[in-house]
């Protein structure tokens, strides 16, 4: 199923590229890839708070996934030239943080979306 899920949400995420193409703010892409995602029929929250636990307190900092879907895949999207490790970081953090199984990094700033997309898996 999760391979299936993260197909469902890769082609959603082409669809959304074909239509606007790269340039737009990474607000635009979240927006338009939200409603795709809701319009499959999937669970889908948007900005989801990710506080972080230290030890005995909870420090509220602001840090949000941009998509959850189906509580299972974070989907953190970017508009910038390549990739770096602190995307993946920033990804592989908020899996572990919030236990979730499956992430994926896509950069709508490239002309074919395929070369923007990472997939990773929660080995925690």
């Amino acid at each position: 199923m999760n391979n299936r899920l993260t197909e469902k949400i890769i082609g959603a995420a082409i669809n959304v590229h074909r239509v606007l193409g790269p340039g737009l703010l990474e607000s635009a892409y979240q927006e338009c890839l939200f409603y795709e995602l809701e319009i499959m029929g999937l669970s889908v929250s948007r900005e989801v708070a990710m506080p972080i636990v230290y030890k005995d307190i909870k420090l509220d900092h602001g840090y949000r996934i941009d998509l959850l879907v189906e509580n299972k895949v974070v989907i953190e999207l970017k508009t910038v030239e390549c990739f770096t490790d602190v995307y993946t970081a920033q990804i592989l953090t908020y899996m572990k943080l919030g236990n979730y199984p499956l992430g994926l990094l896509i950069n709508f700033h490239t002309k074919l979306l395929k070369n923007g997309i990472k997939r990773f898996i929660n080995t925690a």
